[in-house]
């Protein structure tokens, strides 16, 4: 069956190598029917925008049925639209919209675990113990005399056991919240079911699709204990995630998943991809999620959690340009995303935390491979730290006291009031409340603006798109810099482009790379060159 909506036709079929990929958080970006959720039809609305500030590709959270437990990460139906954010004719014409205006869409795929709500899960829980529908799920008895604890030592992600005890003595697995069950992939229906719902969004003409979770849907046969928990030891065991080996993550047979997703993926004309979110204990063990036989792409985590230093980016750099050499393929870089504190707090807040974002942006989009933004990074919005603690929803928060809805709050579009425009004309609601500050930085009061955040994103990935030495696969080439200064270069026959940042605390005289092409401060003028400020960033062309 060939897609209903075919995917650009201006494209490359590997678009994905150098793309530019803007994440939507469903619920947070455009609501429609002004109910303060977004909403598909709310995205679409709002294409022309996306189109106008120069992205390759959307990449949308989970908009599937869900109980909304884990904002969208608990499916129920996966050939479906919630009714929050729409139908599935709403979601084909967005999508028809989308590759209208060039633009290609990514969806988010939850493997790892289904909503307690599913129909499978439902129907696990009344079969009871032994049967083949908990096969499909990693039941388990209990320890202790009567298997009142456990089958092992496991911790949610969340905080707390990843176990669940129900009504006929046995457990269930969740590495998330408990209304996240965990499939038993090693189960063949779990994995034709996969494959099919595959096929299902493909023939809908999606793009590709970020996997949620990918390093976690096989866990170790038997179900060892890790050795240690937070009730032992006050160390939780997801300080391992990306640094030692869980039993639960990252096991060898999870590569047999993707080997046979691949096929599918090819199987169908325009590129289609996939991202996986995987953590590994080495970068060695990352790279293997990708390659012509598996995955297309995998997120590099470490440039998000860099430090603001220049010796902090440079080794997450060289370390990330290494890992693509070794599989052949692009590396993805992200600033801030759903899960994480948006980067202008992370900097530092307020005015340095956003002098620092913005130089940050033109680091990551001179670099080369794929770059994934955050829905409002272009507009330079910080973390909301003070969300009352009624209205958060993440279900990690009511474990751990730990929230990302500070990253989630809906981005602001017009006006001088919350929720500045997320909404139609007259609507006052939205289901985290924008601060009364985001006036100054919504989409309207930031357009046509010179050296407002809007516009040095729109300069900077219109300069990305069409400059020969940015659009050039390859690596870069490190110039001589006095300490705390990183610049580079990039090439492509007699045009090359300079990427200059200053973190060392004085501002910088630069000179010898070319005329300025665009900065992240404006730049004064120095003997024979130009001045860089403190915590800022330029690009440079010389043709």
């Amino acid at each position: 069956m060939t897609a209903s909506h075919p995917t650009p036709p201006t494209a490359d079929p590997d678009w994905w190598r150098s793309a530019v990929v803007y994440q939507v958080y469903v619920r947070s970006f455009a609501d429609a029917n002004g109910d303060g959720v977004g909403d598909l039809p709310g995205i679409r609305q709002r294409l022309p925008y996306l189109r106008d500030l120069g992205v390759d590709a959307l990449w949308l959270t989970p908009f599937y049925t869900s109980p909304m437990v884990d904002g969208g990460y608990d499916v129920a139906d996966y050939r479906d639209v919630d009714p929050s954010f729409g139908t599935l004719a709403d979601f084909e014409a967005m999508v028809g919209d989308a590759h209208a205006l060039g633009l290609r869409i990514i969806v988010d795929l939850v493997p790892n675990h289904t909503s307690s709500a599913h129909p499978w899960f439902v129907a696990a829980l009344a079969a009871g113990p032994g049967s083949p529908e908990r096969a499909r799920y990693l039941f388990a008895e209990g320890r202790g005399e009567h298997g009142e604890e456990p089958p092992n030592d496991w911790e949610s992600i969340f905080g707390g056991p990843a176990w669940t005890r129900v009504a006929d003595g046995q457990w269930y697995l969740h590495l998330f919240d408990p209304a996240q069950p965990d499939l038993d992939w090693r189960h063949p229906e779990v994995r034709a079911e996969f494959e099919e719902i595959l096929r299902f969004w493909l023939d809908r003409g999606v793009d590709g699709f970020r996997i949620d979770v990918a390093h976690g849907m096989i866990k170790a046969a038997g179900l060892p204990d890790v050795g240690f928990s937070t009730m032992t030891t006050g160390r939780r065991q997801v300080e391992l995630l990306g640094k030692g080996r869980l039993p639960y993550f990252d096991q060898d047979e999870v590569h047999e998943i993707y080997r046979a997703w691949r096929p599918i993926l090819d199987s169908y004309p325009g590129g289609r991809m996939a991202v996986a979110e995987a953590w590994a204990e080495t970068p060695q063990r990352l790279a293997r999620y990708i390659g012509p036989d598996e995955l297309h792409q995998a997120f590099s985590f470490d440039f998000l959690d860099a430090t603001w230093s220049a010796e902090s980016f440079r080794k997450v750099i060289d370390t990330a340009l290494a890992e693509a050499t070794i599989v052949g393929a692009p590396t993805t870089w992200v600033l801030s995303n759903h899960d994480k504190q948006r980067h202008v707090t992370r900097y530092g807040d307020g005015p340095d935390g956003l002098r620092r974002a913005r130089a940050a942006a033109l680091l990551m989009l001179a670099l080369p491979g794929c770059a994934y933004l955050y829905q409002g990074e272009e507009l330079g919005l910080p973390e909301v730290l003070d969300l009352p603690d009624e209205l958060r929803q993440d279900p990690a928060f009511r474990r751990t006291g730990e929230s990302r809805d500070g990253c989630r709050v809906p981005i602001p579009w017009s006006g001088d009031l919350p929720p500045y425009g997320f909404g139609p004309a007259g609507c006052e609601s939205s289901w985290l409340p924008a601060p009364a500050t985001w006036a100054a930085l919504s989409v309207a009061a930031q357009l046509g603006v010179p050296d407002s955040t809007l516009e040095l994103y729109r300069d900077a990935l219109r300069i990305r798109r069409a400059h020969p030495a940015l659009a050039a696969e390859g690596g870069i080439t490190w110039l001589d810099t006095e300490p705390g200064v990183l610049a580079f270069s990039r090439s492509a026959g007699d045009t090359e482009l300079t990427c200059v940042v200053n973190i060392s605390g004085a501002p910088i005289p630069v000179s010898g790379y070319g005329e300025p092409a665009v900065a992240s401060e404006p730049l004064a003028a120095a003997s024979g060159g130009h001045l860089l400020p403190v915590d800022s960033a330029a690009w440079f062309e010389r043709r």
